[in-house]
């Protein structure tokens, strides 16, 4: 509970008794490699803060191909926060890749939160603004690279996934079939 604490402390100030709210709200859990947290065609049930581990966010093409939209490790949030808000069906997977360790919150106890301690909404909507920041900053090299300087600048950007994370999944998250990773590897080493 401690790294999450500090972790909302960088985008504002709560009390001790704030602490101690939200941490009763929180229960940990564990998630085992190729959990699911959240499902594509269900309502998100939690918003989960990491401890331990990685997960993807995924989806299906219309081909049937199973594409790695973003990965998701220790320390930051975890959910698909929009359909969790709304409380409408996920478009996306969210999927354990290692086993993980969560704090989750069902949406009762995340209203609860928001409703109980002034300034919630001003800690989570920059949140919420860093982690699309992230987002766009982790994406955008995927346009405008060639294949061999994507996994670099991948590699460059994410040193710790690269022997926490199935091949495949960095494959299809660099755009490209494993093959081409395992040649690219190859030529680098």
């Amino acid at each position: 509970m401690n790294k999450m604490i500090e972790y909302l402390l960088q985008f504002g100030s709560l009390d001790s008794e704030q602490i101690q709210f939200i941490s009763d709200r929180g229960k940990v859990t564990t998630l085992v490699t190729n959990e699911y947290f959240s499902e594509a065609g269900k309502t998100p049930r939690y918003v989960g803060f990491i401890l331990k581990g990685i997960f993807r966010t995924c989806y299906y093409n219309n081909k049937g191909d199973d594409i790695t939209h973003d990965f998701i490790d220790e320390n930051n949030f975890v959910t698909d926060m929009q359909k969790f808000e709304a409380q409408t069906a996920a478009t996306e997977y969210i999927q354990a890749i290692t086993d993980c360790e969560v704090i989750v919150f069902t949406k009762k106890d995340w209203d609860d939160i928001g409703k109980t301690i002034i300034g919630w909404d001003a800690i989570t909507g920059q949140i919420l603004r860093k982690c699309v920041v992230e987002i766009l900053e982790r994406r955008n090299f995927l346009v405008t690279e060639d294949a061999t300087t994507r996994y670099l600048s991948f590699m460059k950007k994410f040193p710790s996934f690269i022997n926490r994370i199935p091949l495949s999944y960095i494959a299809s998250y660099l755009g490209m079939a494993q093959p081409s990773l395992s040649r690219i590897r190859k030529n680098i080493s």
